[in-house]
């Protein structure tokens, strides 16, 4: 399979820009919902949207308790601000295994050929890996469309964190079948696109992730919060921002920030978000402060309200807090991989610690609250390499590669019009699309 990178954007006729695509975007997770996939794809199709394109997005029907967040009561309908022109297609949902307040899509393909063959779209992107996906790609496949997909989720790596590690095999061999069945995967990172390739992942690219500056910024510190927290001007607030989940690592935060107490009495610890091991972590750790589920402005003011974002996750593939942090000015100590290993330059604008080391990640908290000017400078330095990390780079970014795709399918069907009828005659799997498009 050639390339993503191998051809430019088609052009329109005599030179004009590029038309505007038809785009089905699938996922199985969206706003409301909080996490890092709903909201970076939001912005990719809002994106796509302010270029012109067409997009038709489906995604499961999801369930909310009537303040926004995830529930059991009343069904979300079709609905996205900032998202004017958009045409939504709901399907059923079932929740999904660990994470009960998220819901896996299903459609039969059959029904979303019926659909597509009316809406005629020219290119279908997945952006996660579930049933719905599924059926996407293989009514995809029978159109003879092409379908381009992220790898935006560790869900591999989850599963030593649930007791359940003898699947981690199987899932990641699932991941890279799906992924394989694709014309390309997209990934943050290029460290995530290197690790992929050694696991048998093809036709990968790069296509990042940005962070609104405007919303993030430490303009939006705030003394009353603070104050709410029980800290006083010249005390230090670790921050951490996230799932309270097994995979996240937080007891080895929890235990960085009881050791770091003993010199640091007056430091605070606040945790924003919710999840299943927020239980565990109040009872091993009272003085922390469970903020709850945060978002928008009030996000954007915790942000900015504390001293030191502390990232001890070891499962992301990018991890949107950690640019959301720097952006609102704070120093950041995280492990040496994902967003934290892109973006920090060690001891410029925060510090980097080897994967999995716990004690080095104690150590370097550490420093920060033993300095403060240091960390107050890092801050800063943080803020300023965020100016350039917008998301108007990154979805022209993604619309470039969606273009590549469909003048590659419209070159496969320029060269089957010249072919032997005899390739017309083998039914759907021959179809020549099929020739930039492992078989489902």
């Amino acid at each position: 399979m050639p390339s993503m990178h191998a051809l430019p954007a088609p052009a329109g006729p005599t030179g004009a820009p590029p038309r505007p695509l038809r785009i089905a975007y699938v996922t199985e997770t969206w706003p409301p919902e909080v996490n890092g996939v709903a909201l970076s794809a939001a912005r990719f199709v809002q994106g796509l949207l302010e270029r012109g394109h067409q997009v038709q997005l489906l995604r499961p029907q999801q369930l909310t308790d009537g303040h926004g967040r995830p529930g059991q009561t009343q069904p979300i309908g079709p609905a996205g601000p900032g998202l004017a022109g958009l045409e939504e297609r709901l399907s059923p949902g079932f929740p999904l295994p660990f994470y009960p307040q998220l819901r896996m899509g299903w459609s039969r393909a059959s029904t979303l050929q019926r659909q597509w063959q009316q809406w005629q779209p020219d290119l279908v992107h997945v952006a996660t890996e579930g049933p719905l996906a599924w059926a996407a790609l293989r009514a995809a496949r029978r159109l003879g469309l092409p379908v381009t997909s992220d790898f935006r989720t560790n869900f591999h790596a989850y599963s030593r964190h649930y007791r359940i590690g003898w699947l981690q095999g199987i899932v990641l061999n699932y991941l890279r079948a799906f992924h394989r069945r694709t014309a390309g995967t997209m990934v943050p990172t290029d460290a995530l696109r290197r690790e992929l390739a050694a696991q048998g992942f093809t036709d990968l690219s790069v296509v990042g992730r940005g962070v609104d500056t405007t919303l993030f910024t430490p303009d939006r510190r705030s003394q009353a919060l603070r104050a709410s927290w029980g800290a006083q001007p010249n005390d230090a607030v670790l921050l951490c921002v996230g799932r309270l989940a097994a995979e996240k690592n937080l007891l080895a935060l929890v235990s960085a920030f009881r050791t770091l107490q003993a010199c640091h009495p007056r430091a605070r610890l606040v945790l924003v978000g919710d999840g299943p091991l927020r239980e565990e972590l109040r009872a091993r750790c009272p003085q922390a402060i469970f903020a709850g589920q945060r978002s928008g402005e009030d996000l954007a003011a915790h942000y900015a309200s504390a001293d030191l974002f502390a990232f001890p996750s070891l499962t992301e593939t990018y991890g949107n807090v950690t640019p959301e942090a720097m952006a609102s000015g704070l120093a950041l100590v995280a492990f040496d991989q994902a967003a934290a290993a892109q973006l920090v330059r060690h001891g410029e604008n925060g510090l980097l610690v080897p994967p999995g080391d716990a004690l080095a990640f104690c150590r370097a908290l550490a420093e920060l609250l033993d300095h403060p000017q240091r960390r107050q400078a890092m801050g800063q330095r943080a803020r300023e390499s965020m100016r350039t990390q917008g998301w108007d780079e990154v979805v022209a970014r993604f619309e470039t590669l969606l273009r590549q795709q469909v003048l590659r399918r419209s070159q496969a069907d320029s060269s089957a019009s010249h072919g032997s009828a005899a390739q017309d005659s083998t039914g759907d799997d021959a179809h020549p699309a099929a020739a930039v498009r492992p078989g489902v």
